[in-house]
C-alpha cells in the first residue's frame, strides 16, 4: 500500500526556519516525484516544490525560489523540503504528494497519492 506521511510543521517566527519530511512507503523513491504543495484558508492549492526520480531534478515556485530547499534521502525513503525566511504569507497547510511524472509539470499535474498535511503557521 502506498502512503505518504508528512511531518515537521509548526509556529514560527518570521525570518524563522523548519524543515518538513515527508516519509513514504510502499514505493521507493527511485521511481516517484514527490512534490510539496500548499493551502492557506481561502486560497486555492499552490505548488511549491518538487523533486524527480532518478536525477533527482528540482523545481521552485518562484514564491519560494532561494528560501526553500526540496532534498530526499533514499535510503530513508525521505523527502524534505527545508524552509527559511519564513514569512507570514508561507502560512499554510502543506502536503506532500507522489507519483510517475515530470517535475517540469508538477504545478499543474494531479498527483495520485497524497498525505494529511502539516500546518506550518509563520506569526510573531
Amino acid at each position: 500500500q502506498l502512503q505518504v506521511v508528512e511531518s515537521g510543521g509548526g509556529l514560527v517566527q518570521p525570518g524563522g526556519s523548519l524543515r518538513l519530511s515527508c516519509a513514504v512507503s510502499g514505493f521507493t523513491l527511485d521511481y516517484y516525484a514527490i512534490g510539496w504543495f500548499r493551502q492557506a484558508p481561502g486560497k486555492e492549492r499552490e505548488g511549491v516544490s518538487c523533486i524527480g526520480s532518478g536525477d533527482g531534478s528540482t523545481a521552485y515556485a518562484d514564491s519560494v525560489k532561494g528560501r526553500f530547499t526540496i532534498s530526499r534521502d533514499n535510503a530513508k525513503n525521505t523527502v524534505y523540503l527545508q524552509m527559511n525566511s519564513l514569512q507570514p504569507e508561507d502560512t499554510a497547510v502543506y502536503y506532500c504528494a507522489a507519483d510517475k511524472i515530470n517535475c517540469d509539470d508538477f504545478s499543474i499535474v494531479e498527483f495520485g497519492y497524497w498525505g494529511q498535511g502539516t500546518q506550518v503557521t509563520v506569526s510573531s
